[in-house]
C-alpha cells in the first residue's frame, strides 16, 4: 500500500506537463487544421487564441472546437492530420480545464484512441504500437525519421495525459516506459520541436520519483536546462515545472524561488506562448505562496 500511494503521489505531477506542453500545441494545431477548412480567417483566429491572455475566454470557447473536430473526424475517419489534431485538443482541454474525474478520464481515453488512430493512419507500421513487444516497439521507434516528429510528439503528450488520468492503475503506469522511449526518440530527431517540449516532458519523467525509488533528478535537471535554452527562456512554464518537479524534489529552495520569481517578473506576451505563459504565472504565484509549508 505504501508503494502504491508513493507512485500515485509522484505521478500527480504529470498533468502539469500535459497542460503546459500540450495546451498551446493543441490550440496551434487546431488553428492549422481549421485554416485548411476555412482559410486564413481560421488561422488568424487560432493565433489570436494562443496570444489571448484571458484563460477563462479560451476555456469557455474550447468546447466549440471539440465539437467541430468531432464532426470532421466523423467525415474523414482515416485522415491522420484531423485525427491527430482532435487528439491534441481533447487531451489539452482535459488537462487544463476538466476537474471532474469521470469527464477527465473519458476525454483522455478518447484523446489517446484518436492519437493511436492518427499514428496508425499516418506513420508506417504504426498500428498497435501500445501492445507490441517492447523490443519491437523500440525497433519501430528507431526506424522513425524527422518527418514523423510532430505525430510522435503528439502521441507522447496525449499518452502522458492518459497515464496521469489513470495514475492509480499500475497497468497504465507501466506504459510510461514507452512514452519515455518515444520522447527520447523525438529528442534525437528534433530536440527543438515545440520549444524543446520533449526535454520538458523528460525532465518531469525523470523527477517523478526520488533516487531511492529509481528517479534521476540530475538527469531531469539536465533536460529542464536544455528546454530553457531551446526556448530562450520565453516558455515560462518550463521554469515552473523545473521549480516544482526538480526544486521541490531535491529541496533546493533557492533554485525553486529564483525560477518562480523570474516567471512572475517576465513579460508573458510572446508570440504563440502568451496564453500558456499567463497560466505559468498563475501557477508560479501559487507555488511561491505554498513554499514555506513545503520547505
Amino acid at each position: 500500500m505504501f508503494m502504491s500511494r508513493q507512485f500515485v503521489r509522484f505521478l500527480r505531477k504529470l498533468p502539469v506537463a500535459g497542460a503546459a506542453a500540450a495546451a498551446g500545441l493543441a490550440l496551434a494545431g487546431c488553428a492549422s487544421l481549421l485554416g485548411s477548412v476555412a482559410g486564413g480567417m481560421a488561422e488568424n483566429l487560432g493565433g489570436a487564441i494562443l496570444d489571448n491572455p484571458d484563460v477563462t475566454m479560451v476555456r469557455d470557447g474550447a468546447p466549440a472546437y471539440l465539437l467541430l473536430l468531432d464532426g470532421l473526424v466523423a467525415q474523414s475517419p482515416d485522415n491522420a492530420q484531423i485525427l491527430g489534431q482532435a487528439a491534441q485538443l481533447n487531451s489539452a482541454y482535459a488537462a487544463a480545464f476538466v476537474a471532474d474525474p469521470g469527464r477527465n478520464d473519458a476525454l483522455n481515453a478518447k484523446a489517446l484512441s484518436l492519437a493511436e488512430r492518427a499514428v496508425c493512419a499516418g506513420v508506417r507500421n504504426g498500428c498497435g504500437i501500445r501492445t507490441m513487444p517492447f523490443e519491437d516497439y523500440q525497433a519501430w521507434l528507431a526506424r522513425r525519421g524527422e518527418r514523423d516528429v510532430p505525430m510522435l510528439y503528439r502521441l507522447g503528450a496525449t499518452w502522458a495525459g492518459w497515464i496521469q488520468a489513470n495514475a492509480d492503475d499500475f497497468a497504465a503506469i507501466a506504459e510510461l516506459a514507452r512514452v519515455k522511449a518515444l520522447m527520447s526518440r523525438v529528442i534525437e530527431l528534433d530536440e527543438g520541436y515545440d520549444y524543446g517540449g520533449a526535454h520538458l516532458y523528460m525532465g518531469v519523467f525523470e523527477t517523478l520519483f526520488p533516487p531511492a525509488m529509481g528517479g534521476r533528478p540530475e538527469e531531469g535537471r539536465r533536460h529542464f536546462e536544455r528546454a530553457l535554452a531551446l526556448s530562450e527562456g520565453r516558455h515560462l512554464m518550463t521554469k515552473v515545472l523545473y521549480a516544482e518537479s526538480y526544486g521541490r524534489l531535491v529541496f533546493d529552495r533557492e533554485l525553486h524561488d529564483r525560477l518562480l520569481e523570474e516567471v512572475l517578473a517576465a513579460e508573458p506576451r510572446q508570440p504563440g506562448l502568451t496564453l500558456i505563459n499567463v497560466v505559468a504565472q498563475e501557477q508560479a504565484a501559487e507555488l511561491l505562496e505554498s513554499a514555506d509549508d513545503y520547505f
